[in-house]
C-alpha cells in the first residue's frame, strides 16, 4: 500500500506533568518482561519462544491499564492524524494502552504491530472481536537527555520514492525525542526501537481497533 504520510507527529503535545502521572501509574501496575504475540507456524499454531529467542527479538518492561482519561487525552490526537495524514481509516475502539520501559541493552527489534488475521470471535473483551490494529500511537514520556540510543525507525521500503540502489529503507523519527511529543501510524508499518545505550526510555503505547480493510 502507497502513502501519502507513513507517520503523523505533534512535538510536545502532552504536558509534562501528565506524562509525570503516566509514568506513576505505569510503575503502579508492576511492569513486567513485554512478550510477543500473534506469532503463528504453518500449521497455524502458536510459536512458542524460548526466552532467549524472546529476548533477541524483544527485551522491554511493560504494564497495561485502561482508564477514560488517558483515553480522553489522546484519541483527539489520532482522530486529527488519521484525518490529516490522509489514511480515514475506520476505527472505534482502543486496547489498553501500555506503558514500556527500556533500560540499557533493551530493545525491540523489526516488527508490526497488525498481526495477520482478526482478533478471534470468541474473544473475552466483545469489543475487540473480529477487528485489527488500524493505527498505533507512541507519546514519549521521558526528556531526550535522559538516555541515549533508542531511537524509533520506521521501514518504509513501500514508499514510491524508496532508493531500491541505495538499498536503505529505514527512516529515523527525531519528532518523538521531545517529552509529551507524539507519534501515530498505520499499525501495519514496520519499525523497531534500537537499544538503549544509557539511562532509560519511557513511552506510552495505544493501538486503535476497527473491522479489516474492505
Amino acid at each position: 500500500m502507497i502513502l501519502k504520510n507513513y507517520y503523523f507527529y505533534y512535538i510536545n503535545a502532552i504536558p509534562k506533568s501528565l506524562c509525570n502521572d503516566i509514568i506513576k501509574e505505569g510503575k503502579l501496575h508492576q511492569p513486567q518482561p513485554g512478550l510477543i504475540g500473534g506469532v503463528t507456524g504453518k500449521d497455524g499454531k502458536q510459536i512458542q519462544n524460548t526466552q532467549e529467542k524472546l529476548e533477541a527479538k524483544r527485551k522491554s518492561n511493560v504494564s497495561f491499564f485502561s482508564f477514560e482519561w488517558i483515553y480522553k487525552e489522546l484519541h483527539p490526537f489520532v482522530k486529527l492524524a488519521n484525518e490529516n495524514a490522509g489514511w480515514n481509516f475506520q476505527w472505534d475502539y482502543s486496547e489498553s494502552v501500555q506503558y514500556t520501559e527500556y533500560g540499557p541493552g533493551q530493545h525491540y527489534d523489526w516488527h508490526a504491530d497488525s498481526w495477520h488475521q482478526p482478533y478471534k470471535p470468541e474473544h473475552r473483551n466483545p469489543d475487540y472481536r473480529g477487528k485489527i490494529r488500524k493505527l498505533s500511537m507512541t507519546l514519549s514520556l521521558t526528556e531526550p537527555e535522559e538516555y541515549e540510543g533508542g531511537n524509533l525507525e520506521f521501514d518504509l521500503r513501500n514508499d514510491k520514492d524508496y532508493d531500491f540502489e541505495k538499498g536503505s529503507s529505514k527512516v529515523l523519527c527525531t519528532e518523538i525525542r521531545p517529552k509529551g511529543s507524539i507519534v501515530i501510524f498505520p499499525s501495519f508499518i514496520w519499525h523497531r526501537v534500537t537499544p538503549v545505550t544509557k539511562g532509560m526510555r519511557q513511552s506510552l503505547v495505544m493501538w486503535t481497533l476497527g473491522y479489516p480493510f474492505k
